[in-house]
């Protein structure tokens, strides 16, 4: 990712936040926040600052996932990258782990070695909760990544992608091709994720409700498990229930290396065909003309943790906003890449 690009995203995504009284940024919003003389010499010291300026140094305590999945090793990898670009941060790293009692002793290591920031995306929100709790009761800010913790108490800040705003992009460029191809009664295919899962669950739901814009719902659904071989076994399964398919969405770039497979066995390429990730490969894909887009559910996310909490423990705010604090909470956009901009976001694309 380009030092500019990167800084751009994030600015766009927490004036969004800042500038809504929810603060939570849904969807791809703009704004040039107006200034007044007095608030501009209020907070001048705090809006003129270079927050990547070397300054007190800080130890941050990672925990992560295990990269048993392209999108996961991109958020540890990007998470270690981003503190190596600060001579101020001290970066302790755990092991990747998908076992809640393994990360909650992770976690009780950085309390006891009193560090001044934890950046945790817990592999179980609710089952972390009580341990990022005590964390905090302990004097340290947690920065909370995609996983939402089951109490506000248990977070200084988080940080999320937009599963529901992954669902409207993608049903609205659904719309956008029913539109750009006349189609009448076209059909609608969707491959899910783990159907448990409440980002799953949201994906689908902003998925259907952006569909009702254009009068359309979906016809064929199936759920995998975010793995190739699961995308592949059920792409098969959609794929001899549909025999014809206009618009198919595929929750998960990684799993979409199975579906594409099933798709050239069965030399099924009718459909407009839209991912989500934001895999390297299916931008690739999209560049070849084999795919029509991809929703991106940044994997920048911990890396974005790791610079708030730099700042939270260096006692800054966002030196972008009039705001002096770093916001509570930061949810990033959901943009759709296509033949358009794709040169624009390959740079971001992780390995599946």
């Amino acid at each position: 990712m380009s030092a500019s690009l990167s800084r751009s995203t994030k600015r766009i995504a927490v004036l969004a936040v800042a500038l809504s009284s929810a603060l939570v940024a849904a969807g791809c919003t703009s704004n040039d926040p107006a200034t007044t003389p007095a608030a501009s010499t209020q907070q001048a010291s705090n809006a003129v600052s270079d927050n990547d300026a070397p300054g007190k140094k800080v130890v941050i305590g990672f925990s992560g996932p295990a990269a048993d999945h392209g999108w996961l090793a991109a958020v540890n990898n990007s998470a270690l990258a981003e503190a190596k670009k600060y001579s101020d941060i001290e970066l302790k790293a755990a092991e990747g782990t998908n076992d809640a009692s393994a990360q909650i002793a992770q976690i009780e290591t950085f309390i006891n070695d009193k560090v001044d920031a934890i950046v945790l995306l817990p592999t179980d929100g609710a089952a972390l909760t009580e341990i990022a709790t005590k964390a905090m009761q302990a004097g340290i800010p947690v920065i909370n990544v995609d996983r939402e913790f089951s109490s506000p108490f248990a977070a200084r800040a988080t940080i999320l992608g937009d599963n529901y705003g992954m669902g409207v992009s993608a049903g609205t460029y659904a719309c956008k091709i029913v539109k750009d191809k006349n189609l009448t009664n076209p059909v609608i295919a969707e491959i899910a994720g783990i159907d448990a899962l409440p980002l799953t669950q949201d994906r689908s739901k902003g998925f259907a409700d952006a569909l009702k814009a254009c009068n359309q719902t979906v016809d064929n659904r199936v759920a995998a498990e975010f793995t190739v071989e699961s995308g592949e076994k059920q792409a098969s399964n959609l794929l001899q229930a549909a025999p014809k398919i206009d618009v198919l969405w595929n929750h998960d770039d990684d799993q979409g290396v199975g579906v594409m497979a099933a798709l050239d066995q069965a030399n099924r390429h009718e459909m407009a065909f839209i991912g989500g990730a934001g895999s390297a490969n299916a931008m690739r894909w999209i560049q070849e003309g084999k795919m029509e887009a991809t929703v991106i559910y940044p994997p920048t996310q911990a890396a974005d943790g790791i610079k708030l909490a730099r700042l939270i423990a260096q006692n800054k705010g966002l030196s972008d906003l009039v705001q002096v604090e770093v916001p509570n909470r930061v949810v990033l956009n959901a943009p759709v890449v296509t033949k358009e901009n794709v040169e624009q976001y390959l740079p971001l694309g992780f390995e599946s």
